[in-house]
């Protein structure tokens, strides 16, 4: 069974394969301060059911990436992969520096290669919101990377006096009669707004209209304030792009 993990800056999400089938996922915090040792704790807790004889790992989180690597390796006797833009992607990397596609952003690219139609535009809604446009060839061409919905509320708490933090929720009006309201149309009628207006505009450039792609756990919340749904909403589409390359890398 493989077990694929992909390192964000705030959450790990783990999961588990065998042959194409995804079996079970899990979801992490991404303590840069836990050592090595716990990591080993945990990963054989959440396993231990299993039969793991394979790992990929896609991190953003450079204090993370060997620690947990490491980590699947003692507790799994394997050695695992560590995804960069030096493998057998299967796809082409068009970015003028390929070293800035970060791994995550890879590994959707890669998943939607194999299982949607192209061009896409891969929008996910993690720490950062980010767009990864495949064209019409299968290229992978470049994207966009505007702050996550977490991270628009964080900031307008703590660099003001009086806004205070609050979490992700539905909103009925754009215009809100209260400042918990009015911060939340802001915030997730506002990324919505973008994220409709971004795409127009990605395919503009694109010369046609795209499959959109959703992943992260806001993509359903979004929608909702979207006039444009996603074509596809995939929470799983890391892992599975993370699957399709350790299978086009296993044999090297």
């Amino acid at each position: 069974m493989l077990l694929a993990i992909d390192i964000g800056n705030t959450n790990i999400t783990l999961g588990v394969f065998e042959n194409e089938n995804i079996l079970e996922t899990f979801r992490l915090a991404s303590d840069k301060e836990l050592p090595q040792e716990e990591y080993e704790i945990l990963l054989h807790s959440l396993f231990k059911k299993y039969n793991i004889t394979a790992c990929i790992i896609a991190s953003v989180v450079d204090e993370l990436s060997k620690r947990v690597k490491h980590a699947a390796d003692n507790v799994f006797h394997i050695d695992s992969l560590l995804l960069s833009h030096k493998l057998n992607l299967g796809i082409q990397i068009k970015l003028k520096n390929p070293r800035e596609a970060g791994a995550d952003r890879i590994a959707n690219a890669c998943g939607a290669y194999v299982l949607y139609r192209k061009p896409a535009i891969i929008v996910d809604l993690g720490t950062a919101t980010t767009f990864d446009i495949i064209d019409k060839d299968g290229c992978f061409i470049g994207g966009v990377i505007m702050p996550g919905l977490n991270l628009q509320f964080r900031a307008l708490n703590t660099n003001t006096s009086k806004l205070p933090r609050i979490e992700a929720d539905t909103v009925d009006k754009a215009i809100g009669n209260n400042t918990a309201d009015a911060i939340l149309s802001g915030v997730i009628r506002g990324s919505a707004c973008a994220i409709e207006g971004l795409i127009e505009q990605c395919e503009k450039e694109l010369g046609q209209k795209a499959v959109i792609i959703a992943t992260g756990g806001y993509s359903n919340l979004i929608s909702k304030y979207m006039t444009r749904q996603f074509d596809f909403v995939n929470p799983y589409l890391t892992l599975e792009g993370l699957r399709f390359l350790y299978e086009l890398n296993k044999k090297a």
